[in-house]
């Protein structure tokens, strides 16, 4: 093997050489900017997000206060069911998420869309710490402003935020909706950028699997069959290694951005009432 490699000409060891420096250089920058990879975050003046709000009928809650948890419906139910408090996904801000109103309106609960620090015109860090410490806040802050019972609701990067909630054991959750899952960051991190040790350099790990096994509710696993994003063998892999009560949707045909598409009023009736216990638990 030696004196094959001593055939070789020199060219070609610059070459493989330059190659790997070029690779370790290239691992160094997706390290060092992996936040600008995860997080796509719109920023703007406290100003346009409560002129945005108002538009859509919600209000920045609180709404006198130098920070903001998010925004809640201004026109909500009277006699409210109990809260759901949603955490987005990584693009854009949550006021992008207002349709979620309509979505949810007829079911009879109060809704509370999550602004993310650094989001918005919300300040902080886009970190995992960051965001689930603030979600810790706001959860804490809704029972205590509007009472409960509390659900959680995470769509995407919302999911590991949902979770880590959940997990934390800091407030009482009585029920958990993830929409387009994944089982921990590293793991899907990996299976998306194959060609790279990217569940080695993962920095945020947003453990699904881990901060859900450390929960006791019900919890609805709803995975988009043709996601191109979050591949669905990771919402699969999470619903199988959860051991409390669940319950999982496969969404057919549906890819990361266009699940909604696909449902109607009667599916959010069933997947909201398993949490909340409106019917009986089922695979």
């Amino acid at each position: 093997m030696m004196r094959f490699a001593a055939l070789l000409p020199e060219r070609f060891w610059t070459f493989v050489c330059l190659a790997l420096a070029g690779y370790c250089a290239f691992l160094v920058l997706v390290y060092l900017t992996q936040d600008r990879i995860l997080y796509f975050p719109d920023t703007y003046p406290r100003e346009t997000a409560a002129a945005r709000a108002k538009g859509f009928h919600f209000s920045l809650w609180p709404e006198k206060t130098p920070d903001y948890h998010g925004f809640v419906e201004a026109d909500g139910p009277r006699a409210p069911k109990g809260v759901i408090l949603l955490f987005h996904g990584n693009a854009g801000a949550a006021p992008d998420r207002f349709f979620y109103g309509r979505e949810l309106a007829p079911l009879g609960y109060r809704l509370i869309l999550f602004e993310y620090p650094g989001y918005g015109a919300r300040a902080g860090q886009t970190r995992e710490a960051s965001f689930v410490a603030a979600a810790v806040d706001a959860a804490r802050a809704a029972l205590e402003e509007f009472g409960g019972p509390l659900y959680l609701l995470g769509e995407s990067l919302g999911c590991g935020v949902a979770s880590a909630v959940a997990g934390a054991g800091q407030v009482p959750v009585a029920g958990v909706v993830l929409i387009t899952p994944w089982d921990t960051l590293p793991d899907t991190a990996q299976s998306v950028f194959w060609y790279l040790p990217a569940k080695w350099l993962t920095k945020d790990r947003y453990d699904n699997v881990r901060n859900l096994n450390r929960y006791d509710g019900p919890v609805a696993v709803v995975v988009a069959e043709q996601d191109e994003v979050i591949p669905p063998e990771r919402g699969r892999r999470l619903y199988a290694l959860l051991s409390g009560r669940k319950r999982l949707w496969l969404l057919p045909g549906a890819g990361h951005n266009t699940w909604l598409q696909g449902v109607d009023p009667s599916w959010w009736k069933d997947v909201v009432g398993f949490v909340a216990g409106e019917e009986a638990a089922g695979e």
